[in-house]
């Protein structure tokens, strides 16, 4: 299950890659930005079933470090104004920094999963997940309205 479980992580991780690389193609708008961690936020239905759940200690360890990637995410994520548009700028630090969060991932899954049981270890990395989208989606949001209103102003 723990194999099974990390290749689709990877798999999953590079979707994610890949949609991102094509996002910079097109221009973005606040319901790209927005919509992935309110889609994301129904992971949480997870913790009804008690195998998933997790203590409280191990929640704010999740959020501690998810809150810590997040700043990577945020500091390799800009925009760029292209006419009245607004795209997402393709960074290649953002490559760099994606996979080495999976491979990060992966062997503190490996260890943990030693002393943790699997369905609060997945719990764990779910609240971990969730804490490093929010503040990255909410940083770009704000960089987006700031941006767009840089844009109203000079029409």
């Amino acid at each position: 299950m723990a194999i099974f479980s990390s290749v689709f992580a990877v798999f999953m991780a590079g979707l994610v890659f890949f949609i991102r690389m094509k996002a910079a193609e097109k221009p973005t708008n606040a319901k790209k930005i927005i919509l992935p961690p309110i889609f994301m936020s129904t992971g949480a239905l997870m913790f009804l079933h008690p195998m998933f759940r997790v203590t409280m200690l191990e929640c704010v360890e999740a959020v501690f470090v998810g809150a810590l990637f997040s700043i990577l995410l945020i500091k390799t994520s800009s925009f760029e104004v292209r006419g009245n548009k607004i795209y997402l700028q393709r960074s290649k630090a953002f490559a760099f920094i994606f996979v080495g969060l999976i491979v990060l991932r992966l062997a503190l899954k490996t260890y943990l999963s030693r002393t943790i049981e699997y369905g609060e270890l997945a719990g764990m990395f779910w609240i971990l997940a969730f804490s490093m989208i929010v503040p990255w989606r909410v940083a770009m949001y704000a960089s987006y309205r700031r941006l767009q209103r840089e844009i109203k102003e000079k029409s």
